[in-house]
């Protein structure tokens, strides 16, 4: 206590972050004909044809993995890379419903069976 102030000291917590960089694929998620708002809160090309349109959205470690996944990607199917970080191994593309599905199949097949990888479900909204 803070004698002083009638107030409880305030104590430091410490806390150790250890990042233990798995192979894996977290998210692998496909937005069917998503809102025309969706593309423009995340800065992507407004002006698609959005009833066929789709989002793909994955999330990788080790996060540098999302770069040979973008290339795999745009060299696999007709998409456009709408965000590729390789520091959070988040990457965003965009296309027709079926490119974009072929795109991440594509993704997780190579990442698996070539490089070992623990995969997830692809999901779809």
């Amino acid at each position: 206590m803070d004698f002083k102030n009638n107030l409880p000291q305030e104590e430091k917590i410490r806390i150790i972050q250890e990042l233990v960089p798995g192979k894996q694929i977290t998210l692998a998620h496909i937005i069917a004909s998503p809102d025309p708002i969706v593309y423009k809160k995340l800065g992507l090309n407004p002006d698609l044809d959005y009833a066929r349109a789709a989002i793909g959205i994955l999330t990788m470690s080790p996060s540098e993995v999302s770069v040979i996944a973008g290339d795999l990607a745009i060299k696999t199917a007709n998409v456009e890379l709408g965000f590729i970080d390789r520091f959070s191994g988040t990457l965003i593309i965009t296309g027709k419903v079926s490119e974009v599905e072929t795109s991440i199949q594509a993704i997780i097949k190579y990442t698996k069976e070539n490089l070992g990888f623990t995969i997830c479900a692809i999901t779809r909204t």
